[in-house]
């Protein structure tokens, strides 16, 4: 009898997960959001597709499952997104099926929890302070020089994030949150070149890494506007090596056994790198896709891999992997459909279809040559299609 697999996702993705586990011979149902209910899923090899309404409580979730269990058994429960990881690992621990739990979850979800868990794993973190006790912000204030920067702990992306740059603005943006205010924290603005690694894991052992940087911090792109940009580094250069070498520490002692992960690091003015945060998810903005293209793996394909793998206790083996070079550049357009013709570089391999966004993604064996490009490009983008919105309450994909 062949395993049952079901994926939860609030958001479209994932597709490639299905379709690796049902290519291993697994049933995979999706549970979805009614408003997703006739989107591009892979709807060939999924045994079915459940809806439910938006913003379901978590109680009316568990009930949906175990109705749903009722009469198909589950061996793994797997969320496609970071927003549903939380309500996978309840759901886990009242089902009793294997999986991270919800403590484990808080480290790739809470950025409260990931500081204290990452401080314990040995890696650098901007001094930060939970908000809850005002006597202890107070001396946190005096103490650590600002500015700052106040921190929703459970979204994902630059939402919600403000600068503080004297203690009455903190005072007047607590009054604001009210009763929310305990669902942030306050840490020290670190300025510096942003960075992230993404990863696959396998029994607390990181067996694939890949080393990026964005251009402007994805903070400065959401909050103040302009063009996103992202490449892979040289993996001869000092700053992929020591990456690589702290987050292979760091995932297993955030308590991952197994998975992909999507972390960020900052190389702050006196040259060392700070954690910033880790979700057990794949990096969205068409980071997947660049690794992908410059790598040969499709990260959701090996996350798929990983979990059937561990299902019938089998070894898994990362694929052998190209060392090539890629990037990416993407904005907000004022256009619906922007036309990208006009770039024409032979090392352009994807151009991405995505309502009111213009986007390309870059090849080649050097990454010098994928750097010049992006630098090129992201400022006839902005002159050619950007447009910009105000930052959403909630991530858009």
């Amino acid at each position: 009898m062949s395993e049952r697999i079901l994926c939860i996702s609030s958001y479209e993705k994932g597709q490639a997960f299905m379709r690796q586990c049902a290519a291993m011979g697994c049933h995979v149902v999706l549970l979805t959001v009614e408003k997703l209910k006739d989107a591009d899923w892979p709807r060939d090899i999924l045994e079915d597709v459940q809806t439910m309404p938006a913003n379901l409580p978590l109680e009316a979730i568990l009930r949906t499952v175990t109705y749903m269990a009722r009469g198909w058994k589950f061996d793994r429960i797997v969320a496609l997104d970071e927003f549903d990881m939380e309500i996978v690992a309840a759901l886990r621990e009242h089902m009793r099926i294997p999986g991270m739990g919800r403590t484990t979850t808080a480290h790739f979800r809470d950025k409260l929890a990931m500081r204290f868990e990452a401080q314990r794993g040995g890696a650098l973190v901007p001094e930060f302070s939970p908000v809850l006790n005002y006597d202890d912000l107070r001396v946190y204030m005096e103490n650590v020089p600002g500015p700052w920067v106040l921190k929703p702990r459970a979204e994902a992306s630059a939402i919600g994030i403000r600068k503080i740059h004297e203690p009455e603005q903190l005072w007047r943006s607590l009054d604001e949150l009210g009763d929310k205010q305990s669902y942030y924290l306050l840490e020290r603005f670190v300025p510096g070149d942003i960075y992230h690694v993404d990863a696959i894991t396998s029994e607390r052992q990181v067996v694939f890494t890949v080393v990026s940087r964005y251009g402007k911090p994805p903070m400065q792109v959401m909050h103040e506007g302009g063009v996103f940009t992202t490449r892979i580094v040289d993996r001869d250069a000092d700053d992929a090596r020591q990456l690589t070498a702290l987050n292979a520490q760091l995932i297993p002692a955030m308590g991952m056994v197994r998975g992909v992960s999507h972390a960020e690091y900052i190389r702050g003015k006196d040259g060392r790198f700070y954690f910033l945060e880790v979700a057990a998810r794949v990096g969205g903005a068409f980071i997947s896709d660049v690794v992908e293209f410059a790598t040969g793996v499709n990260l959701w394909a090996e996350w798929g891999r990983i979990e059937v793998c561990s299902l019938r206790g089998v070894p898994y083996t990362v694929p052998e992997s190209r060392l090539g070079y890629a990037g990416s550049v993407l904005c907000l357009a004022r256009t619906a459909k922007p036309d990208t013709s006009i770039f024409d570089a032979p090392e352009i391999v994807y151009r991405m279809k995505k309502h009111h966004h213009a986007g390309l993604i870059v090849r080649s064996p050097e990454p010098e040559r994928v750097r010049v490009l992006l630098e090129d490009y992201s400022g006839r983008f902005a002159e050619t299609y950007l447009a910009t919105a105000p930052v959403p309450d909630k991530p858009t994909a």
